[in-house]
């Protein structure tokens, strides 16, 4: 019988964490420093691109994450994990009662978070010197067309004038820049690219397009029915300028064009046709306190129950960072196996 001799034993080096220690690395290299926080599932519109007309099941009460629960998993986030951008979303955020709440006690971890909010802008012209106060830094608003009709088609809410009226409200009390992000469907609301970017450069909002993702309730998306990037420049080309913006995109994910030689620039999303999976650093958490590593992802990992049953704040942060280790390279929406999430957008939170 013959043995191989034992290796030499390991030694980590000095530079490299411990294990329980450092932050959201995936196993391709990427580092998740974004963190998008889902407050709620439920929402006062009705897009057609995420949900029927009727509404959805909503999550029960006892499932949804305390606002103390939120506070905590974001200072983990921020303070063990890496986190320094914080983005509150929906659902709609501004259905939360405690969202100035929630904003402060990001605002004030150290280190200091930049922290942001999406939102429809319904109830934001009340709000928003509350939300500037408690210290948020910039707003995202989604708007899809200008047209009262065609809001109402879109929506199935005649709210059109409160959506104008909480750009203006943030804007005012210095959430800037405010962006605006939009989502053009075939034989709806296509004609709106150029007067939502007249629109934006009149009021100094930015712009954003974003194609429009498999991530409906109703799972009627088709790739062949998407208004795409290219759509999309060819009609804004067709009335101003554009010219790519030379600015270090980094992780972000819009591909900026300069509007008629700039300053003022104009942003696509091509989430679908040019994928920017590779430069990925989002983290997502569900308004049920679950972990999702991918806007795409199958699979979920639960942080709300652990810490229910008394998980320390370590034992959280390697739970999330297990969780993150099973990002996949890309979202797949172009395999042939590329399987629809179970939850829509409104329920994982964008």
């Amino acid at each position: 019988m013959t043995s191989s001799p034992l290796p030499d034993p390991w030694v980590r080096p000095a530079d490299e964490p411990a294990p329980g220690t450092g932050g959201l690395v995936d196993r391709h290299g990427r580092v998740a420093t974004d963190l998008r926080v889902s407050l709620t599932d439920r929402c006062n519109l009705r897009c057609t691109y995420c949900m029927p007309p009727e509404g959805l099941d909503w999550l029960p009460k006892v499932e949804v994450l305390t606002d103390e629960e939120i506070a905590r998993l974001v200072r983990i986030g921020v303070e063990q994990l890496g986190i320094r951008e914080v983005r509150f979303t929906g659902g709609e955020p501004l259905l939360r009662p405690g969202l100035v709440g929630i904003v402060a006690a990001a605002t004030a971890l150290t280190p200091r978070p930049e922290v942001s909010l999406t939102t429809n802008a319904i109830g934001l012209a009340r709000v928003a010197p509350a939300l500037a106060a408690a210290g948020l830094d910039r707003i995202n608003v989604s708007l899809d067309t200008l047209d009262r009709d065609r809001f109402r088609q879109l929506t199935h809410r005649d709210r059109l004038d409160d959506v104008l009226a909480g750009l203006a409200a943030a804007h005012e009390a210095g959430l800037t820049p405010v962006k605006v992000n939009a989502v053009l469907l075939h034989g709806i609301n296509e004609a709106d690219a150029v007067p939502l970017l007249d629109f934006c450069l009149e009021h100094d909002y930015q712009l954003r397009f974003i194609e429009q993702m498999p991530l409906d309730a109703h799972h009627a998306w088709t790739r062949g029915r998407m208004v795409t990037a290219e759509d999309i420049l060819g009609q804004l080309s067709a009335a101003h300028t554009l010219t790519p913006d030379t600015e270090e995109r980094g992780s972000a994910p819009a591909e900026r064009f300069l509007v008629d030689g700039g300053p003022a620039t104009v942003g696509i999303i091509a989430s679908v046709t040019r994928s920017f999976c590779g430069a990925c650093d989002r983290t997502r958490l569900t308004a049920d306190g679950q972990v999702r590593n991918c806007l795409f992802a199958r699979e979920e990992s639960d942080l709300r129950t652990p810490m229910r049953e008394g998980a320390t704040d370590e034992e959280l942060a390697d739970r999330w960072r297990i969780a993150t280790l099973g990002k996949l390279p890309g979202h797949g929406i172009d395999d042939p196996s590329f399987l629809q999430p179970s939850r829509p957008m409104s329920a994982i939170g964008g």
